[in-house]
């Protein structure tokens, strides 16, 4: 192979497009990365920087012994640029992993910019490249000109499903003499705030956010489904008066020190950066009109005179028929030189998509060196996830996150759950680094780039979900 072959495309810099391009950077191949920003945004993306977070800004559990926590630990040995700059980029928040929305975009972007092996080529690209190796990433709200092209060339539908982000308010402009700080179970350094509601503050805030008024749709949204992760508020609510005091507004495991009593249901806002100005409300993804937010969700104890900052918004994503079409090794079964990665393949979530974004990278330099593409085992949760996006058994195909459900039954049958969740969690490890060392998964990339964190610590039941 002649050096100047030795080259990938990735199209789209989100969390799973800089993580490809990282993978194949860091294995001496040239890459370019095209990002359509900022000459042209998303309806949902707003910040010029790469890996940009819409919906939230928590990476989810941190301790293995979970689901989300042991997926991170699986990207870090795999040699993850989200996670080394998630942890430079940290804000409290518990037992979960979160982080300053700017400061992790900004520490990815100049990662990816100064690597000497990468070149970001600004632009919306409205086609599959018709030759080389090509990392398809742009994510869940993929430009039309694209997704056209993909349809096109796929000879097939793409599904698609509504997203909604939350609203973010101010510190400074919040009532404290009405909120309380602490994590649930008194887990964490106190990290949340509670916005504690007694029956009558409840059943006046249901009532009026049922009837509140939404946003209308864009003609392309019509029509669409709505996924059950990311339900608005105002959805969840309309299925039943006591289906958010089960949901995000559950009041287990708090105690207002004002009453010293468990309160009817509680909002919590969680820190949205690290200088704690501002805060995120956890769990209220809307599509309500601006005006119907603030006059809503002003009724919450503490968010009277509450400034919003950012409103929620709703839009459109898309997903491949990954089942149809997608192997586990994340390349077309039809035409193998073309990847797709992140959202668009139905793996739900940001560590899923940057997940998913890390075995695209490896496996698009595997097969420009003519190695056997890697398939991860299936009791790994990343291998877990791709081998559900790519199983043709699968019907009427949904988005799929993280979670233990999804890994193989233990051989052993154990009745405690943060037990039995621990052992699968030590099992995927030990599974990936056997993985690692036999198929040399690591062959070629860069030092320190990859590597056990010793985080094992972290397999603690007694830290928050």
């Amino acid at each position: 192979m002649r050096e100047n072959q030795k080259s990938i495309t990735v199209i789209g810099a989100g969390l799973a497009g800089c993580e490809a391009a990282w993978q194949a950077a860091n294995r001496g191949v040239t890459v370019t990365l095209c990002e359509m920003k900022p000459q042209q945004y998303s309806p949902a993306h707003h910040y010029p920087g790469f890996a940009e977070l819409v919906c939230s800004n928590s990476l989810k559990a941190a301790r293995i012994g979970s689901a989300a926590g042991l997926l991170k630990e699986e990207m870090r040995r795999l040699g993850s640029l989200s996670m080394r700059s998630a942890a430079e980029t940290a804000v409290a928040a518990g037992g979960a992993l979160a982080v300053d929305r700017e400061q992790f975009s900004d520490s990815i972007t100049q990662r990816i910019k100064s690597h000497p092996n990468i070149t970001v080529v600004s632009g919306e690209v409205t086609k599959i490249p018709e030759q080389g190796i090509v990392v398809v990433a742009t994510g869940p709200l993929t430009s039309d000109g694209l997704a056209q092209s993909i349809r096109e060339y796929l000879g097939s539908e793409t599904l698609s499903f509504y997203d909604a982000a939350a609203p973010i308010v101010s510190y400074d402009s919040l009532d404290l003499d009405k909120v309380f700080f602490a994590a649930r179970y008194g887990r964490g350094d106190a990290d949340y705030i509670n916005c504690p509601m007694d029956r009558e503050e409840y059943e006046r805030f249901y009532q009026e956010l049922i009837h509140a008024e939404s946003a209308p749709l864009h003609e392309f949204e019509t029509g669409l489904t709505v996924y059950e992760g990311c339900m608005p508020v105002e959805v969840m609510a309309k299925r039943g008066p006591d289906t958010l005091r089960f949901g995000p507004l559950k009041p287990v495991g708090l105690t207002d020190p004002k009453t010293g009593k468990r309160p009817w249901a509680v909002v919590q806002l969680r820190r949205e950066n690290t200088a704690g100005s501002l805060y995120n409300l956890v769990g209220f993804q809307t599509n309500l009109k601006f005006p119907e937010q603030k006059r809503v969700f002003s009724l919450i104890p503490g968010l009277g005179s509450a400034q919003f900052m950012r409103y929620g918004v709703m839009h459109r994503n898309t997903f491949l028929d990954s089942p149809r079409l997608l192997g586990a090794a994340g390349n077309l079964r039809k035409e193998p030189r073309i990847f797709f990665a992140g959202q668009m393949t139905g793996v739900e979530g940001y560590i899923e998509s940057a997940a998913s974004g890390i075995l695209c990278g490896m496996n698009a330099v595997r097969l420009l060196e003519g190695k056997p593409l890697a398939v991860l085992p299936r009791d790994t949760m990343l291998g877990a996830l791709m081998g559900y996006i790519s199983d043709e058994q699968v019907e009427n195909f949904q988005p799929m996150g993280a979670n233990m459900g999804i890994l193989p039954p233990s051989p052993q049958r154990i009745r405690d759950k943060a037990k039995r969740y621990e052992l699968a969690a030590l099992r995927a490890l030990e599974s990936l680094q056997l993985a690692i060392d036999r198929d040399g998964l690591l062959d070629g990339l860069a030092p320190g780039i990859a590597g056990p964190t010793g985080l094992e610590e972290l397999l603690s039941p007694n830290a928050q979900e």
